[in-house]
Formats: C-alpha cells, sequence, structure tokens
C-alpha cells in the first residue's frame, strides 16, 4: 500500500478527534459546483502545475468556506478542499483538511488518480472514501467504495456503477445514494444526547477516585470491609480504621458495586464472583486452573456483568449471550508502523480471548454507536508462560491467561466528540496508555448498562 502522507501527517499532529457542532451528514452543503469549476485546473492538471499553485479560499453558497491546496508527499500528492472549522478549535489551523465536509483527491506523481477521500464529520479517523475499481477498460465506469473508521474497514471495496472521474463533479449525496443501504450513514452521525448517562456516570465516579490507593489482591467485601480477594482476610486487622485499596480486580468490582448499589442497597460477596462461568478452557488446560488460575479475570467480568443485567434489566440478562460481546462489524484493519501502512484481516471473536488489542478502538467507537446506554468491562490476556522456578527452569508451558481487568466506557461528549474514559486499579488512565501498554494481547468485553447514577461504596 502506498505511502498515505497527508493523513499520516495528521495522526502525528493530533491525539484526538474534534466533532463540535457537527450537523447531520445529509445537511453537509453540497461543493460540486465549486469542484466543477477546479477540475481542469486541479484535478487533472500536470502535476507540477497543481503543486506549484498557491492555496485558494471559496466561500459557497450557503456560507460554508472552503480553503483549496496541494500537499505534496514522496510518491503521491493531494488536492484539498478544506472545509472551515468553527471558530475557536485548538488546532491552530482553521482548514485542517478533515473538519466536516472536506473533500481530498489523492494523485500519483504522474497525474493518475489514487482515492477520494470525503470526511462527514469532523474527525481525522472516520470517512468515507472511492478508488478506482480498475484501469482495465472495460471496467472504467466502475468505482469502488470504503468506509474506514478509526483504520477499521466497516465496508470494503463495494462497486459502484459510476466512472471514478465522474465522482470529481458529482453531489456527494448522489453518490451515496447509488450506495444505498450499502452506506452504514448512521456511524456519522451520533447524537451526544444518547450518551448523557455514560457522561453522568463518570463525571460521579471521578470525586471517588481522590486519595484511593492501589493495594494488591485488594478488595472490598460485601461489609464493606477492605479484604484480600484470595484468602477474604481484613488487609488491616490490626488496625482497621486505615483506609484499605484495591487491585485491578477489587477496583472493578467497587465500579459495580457503586452502579448497583443504589438499586439494590448492597454490595456483591467475592467469593462467588471467583466461581467460573460458561465455557472457557479445554482438558488441557483444567489442570493448569488450580495452578495458575488462568481464567481468573475472564470469570470475574462475567461474573459481575450477569449480576449486574440480572438486577438492572431482569433474569434473562445474566445469561452470557445476552451480555458478552461476541462480534465485530469489520473484519480487515489498516495496520500502522512509522509512515508506511498495511492491510490486514482481522480475525475477529476468538472463544476464551475475545478481540485481538489493535482493532479494540474501532470495536469500541461501533459499540458506542450501536449500544449507547452501556459500559464495559475488559479482561486483558495473552498466552505467557509459568514462572521460572527450579521445578520449571523453563516456564513452561505457555497457555493464555486473563491477568488484568479493566472499566471502558466509550461515548461521545456533549460536543459530539468520540472518548473513551479508562478507570483501572483505582486510578482513571488514558484509552492510549492503555491500549499501547498491551501490543499483541487480547481483550474480552461483557455489557453493564448504566443509567447515570453512581454511589460511592
Amino acid at each position: 500500500m502506498s505511502k498515505n502522507f497527508w493523513i499520516l501527517s495528521i495522526l502525528i499532529s493530533i491525539g484526538f478527534s474534534l466533532s463540535a457542532l457537527d450537523i447531520p451528514s445529509r445537511r453537509i452543503e453540497d461543493d460540486s459546483s465549486l469542484r466543477v469549476s477546479l477540475a481542469a485546473s486541479w484535478f487533472t492538471e500536470a502535476p507540477d502545475r497543481v503543486l506549484s499553485r498557491r492555496a485558494e479560499n471559496y466561500t459557497l453558497r450557503g456560507g460554508s468556506r472552503v480553503q483549496v491546496r496541494a500537499e505534496a508527499g514522496r510518491d503521491e500528492f493531494g488536492v484539498v478542499l478544506a472545509r472551515e472549522l468553527p471558530a475557536g478549535f485548538p488546532t491552530g489551523n482553521p482548514f485542517p483538511g478533515w473538519a466536516q465536509g472536506s473533500w481530498v483527491l489523492t494523485r500519483n506523481m504522474d497525474g493518475s488518480p489514487i482515492r477520494i477521500r470525503v470526511f462527514l464529520r469532523s474527525d481525522p479517523f472516520t470517512y468515507v472514501q472511492f478508488r478506482p475499481l480498475s484501469r482495465d477498460e472495460r471496467q472504467q465506469d466502475q468505482t469502488q467504495m470504503d468506509v474506514v473508521l478509526y483504520d477499521a474497514f466497516i465496508v470494503r471495496s463495494v462497486p459502484l456503477p459510476i466512472s471514478f472521474e465522474r465522482l470529481f463533479v458529482l453531489p456527494l449525496e448522489e453518490v451515496l445514494s447509488i450506495a444505498g443501504s450499502k452506506f452504514p450513514r448512521h456511524y456519522f452521525d451520533p447524537s451526544p444526547g444518547m450518551y448523557r448517562d455514560q457522561r453522568a456516570f463518570i463525571s460521579a465516579v471521578r470525586p471517588s477516585l481522590r486519595g484511593m490507593r492501589f493495594v494488591d489482591d485488594g478488595a472490598m467485601d460485601e461489609t464493606g470491609n477492605y479484604v484480600f480477594i484470595e484468602t477474604l482476610e481484613h488487609q488491616n486487622p490490626a488496625y482497621p480504621e486505615l483506609p484499605g485499596g484495591f487491585n485491578c480486580s477489587g477496583f472493578v468490582k467497587w465500579i459495580v458495586d457503586g452502579i448497583l448499589k443504589p438499586h439494590t442497597g448492597q454490595l456483591l460477596p467475592i467469593a462467588p464472583l471467583k466461581e467460573p462461568f460458561g465455557d472457557r478452557g479445554s482438558s488441557y488446560t483444567e489442570v493448569w486452573q488450580r495452578l495458575r488460575d488462568p481464567f481468573f479475570g475472564l470469570d470475574w467480568i462475567r461474573n459481575l456483568a450477569s449480576r449486574a443485567g440480572g438486577a438492572l434489566r431482569s433474569p434473562a440478562f445474566a445469561a452470557l449471550d445476552e451480555f458478552e460481546v461476541r462480534s465485530v462489524p469489520f473484519s480487515e484493519l489498516i495496520i500502522r508502523q512509522g509512515n508506511t501502512s498495511s492491510i490486514r484481516s482481522y480475525p475477529g471473536f476468538l472463544p476464551d480471548a475475545g478481540f485481538a488489542m489493535e482493532g479494540l478502538q474501532p470495536l469500541l467507537y461501533t459499540l458506542a454507536v450501536n449500544e449507547p446506554g452501556r459500559i464495559y468491562l475488559a479482561s486483558v490476556n495473552n498466552d505467557v508462560s509459568a514462572p521460572v522456578t527450579p521445578q520449571n527452569p523453563r516456564g513452561l508451558p505457555r497457555i493464555r491467561q486473563h491477568f488484568h481487568v479493566a472499566v471502558l466506557i466509550p461515548h461521545f461528549n456533549e460536543l459530539g466528540n468520540f472518548q473513551v474514559t479508562v478507570f483501572e486499579s483505582a486510578a482513571e488512565t488514558s484509552f492510549t496508555a492503555f491500549r499501547n501498554r498491551y501490543p499483541g494481547h487480547y481483550i474480552s468485553l461483557v455489557r453493564i448498562p448504566v443509567d447515570g447514577y453512581f454511589s460511592a461504596p
């Protein structure tokens, strides 16, 4: 895959997505008349002439401002019709090239077109893309469409009965109407109001984190005492008045207790949360479950989700099929390494493991759009060796170990920006730090409904 010079520069220069005050995608002001006037001088003109042109500013009939410019890379260049961001955005550039409605044609240095990318939200990581289906003369009247969300292909290579060059001048809505139901518009039109409960929940949890401390194997039992998960013994038997703490598992339980307490008036006991839940493992791993407890994190989050679903919804929602995330709407990802990228297949859900970490962000984006009102408990896992001991000097065998749990809350803020809040190990951390901490790992997810209420145990 050729180097995508201009989007890579975007990815490097910003670490967040801005979608403030975006309008429904159908209402984006059409710029096809402007593109008609630019076609000869920008879209088909010789590359050296295009690259020598200065940026030009235009105002569409409805008042939208557009900056037209060329951006050069090593092997290709882009003709960018950059819409203007609302005043006050902290980007330093009012025409970044990814504001809602921006249209970008990428061409080879020999002048041939490569792709057209259109941003339907003010988010550099979500776009619809069109590519020539073939340079074969017999297929010159066909184009293929992709829909990409956070480097995942939600739609890949859908053929459209229209020549690529016609896209230079056609209204975008006319093109999307040709795609029909194959274009998943709902991923570009989230309603921030649907995420009030998640935002209220996050705001309610944060103040309680002040002064909280990490304690290995620490948790709170059903009586409110700080104990150790393995033995259920009090953390400070000689000084019970001293504050206790949580490890990652105890902290996730504390959060779920805070969700359930306003409804049930009770805290969950610890022992049942350690029990096996559902099918996992095999005859091979049975002997190691007593020695290494490889499915502890998976059992823990499943038990918590089951009790939450049953208490907040109905007994039917306590079933594994109801609360475990098992599907993903994409099967290919763009993998970026330095200044290069490649497209790889994505395996989707794997029993006992969940999902590969590199697909977590687009998965959470699609879950946020498709399932408002949910938070997710996550269990990080990977194939690991046993600790090296004199009796086991090689650290064998390698088996899947669920070793860390966390709470992930994908949502859109009041302005429509996609965010993932992470609570783990008695603290709030960044999603980027969480994801980058576990390259090559897997993550299992279970759903928990929230209504905005949280009462710290």
